[in-house]
């Protein structure tokens, strides 16, 4: 009779290996921006001063300050403003990308953590200059001249929000929402956001508009649970 081969151990290690489980079980807030009132018309941009930029887009290209679909706002930036306490958060090694294609920053509105990669392209035929207007961060003012070229910068400190503008072309803005951790999302063309993995807790909630301003919510999330928070913007008088 063959002794049975001794495999307890290793079966016991492998399983150890592929159960391990995080600190917590992370949580989650998901909501939607609506838009109270009449959406602003968007306007077409008159972008013929560069006929690359004109080439670009020969349907027109119309304005991102106010994107409504269906009464739900595209591009507010919504993060854990308080609630945190003195956790810390090591930022992603993977870039945040921001484009420059058809002479419009893509996405106009990103997240980043402080020390966290933002790799910023020009998809573009033409010179874009990248002027940062940071104020917690050291500014920088970059020229792009070929398509295809990358610049690599990082935020040293949290700044909501941390505009960036093209030199040459006075129409395009993008802004940068900068944290020291990871819980922060961008509402999508339903006005949709969910951040993920929270820690149990209770938080407040920023949304933030370029030109409606902010709001904040109150949410508690559960281990493992979910919260609400709905935010609604109107315009201003």
């Amino acid at each position: 009779m063959f002794a049975r081969p001794k495999t307890t151990s290793l079966v016991a290690s492998t399983l150890i290996m592929f159960i391990a489980v995080p600190a917590w079980a992370g949580g989650s807030v998901s909501g939607s921006i609506a838009f109270d009132g009449d959406a602003p018309q968007r306007r077409t941009i008159k972008m013929a001063a560069d006929p690359k930029c004109d080439a670009a887009n020969p349907d027109g290209r119309l304005g991102e300050v106010f994107v409504v679909n269906g009464g739900k706002l595209q591009n507010v930036f919504v993060y854990v403003k308080e609630g945190l306490g003195d956790q810390k958060f090591e930022a992603p090694k993977a870039p945040v990308v921001l484009d420059q294609n058809g002479c419009m920053y893509s996405p106009r509105v990103i997240g980043a953590m402080v020390g966290q990669t933002v790799e910023i392209r020009n998809s573009d035929e033409t010179l874009h200059n990248v002027h940062s207007l940071a104020t917690n961060t050291k500014q920088f003012n970059s020229a792009m001249p070929m398509k295809g070229m990358t610049i690599k910068k990082r935020y040293q400190a949290p700044e909501v929000m941390a505009k960036v503008k093209c030199d040459v072309h006075p129409w395009m803005a993008a802004y940068v929402g900068v944290v020291d951790h990871p819980f922060f999302a961008v509402s999508g063309e339903d006005g949709s956001f969910t951040i993920s993995d929270l820690p149990a807790g209770t938080y407040t909630i920023e949304a933030w508009h370029e030109k409606l301003g902010s709001k904040t919510a109150e949410v508690t999330v559960t281990e493992g649970g979910s919260a609400t928070a709905d935010f609604a913007f109107a315009p201003k008088g």
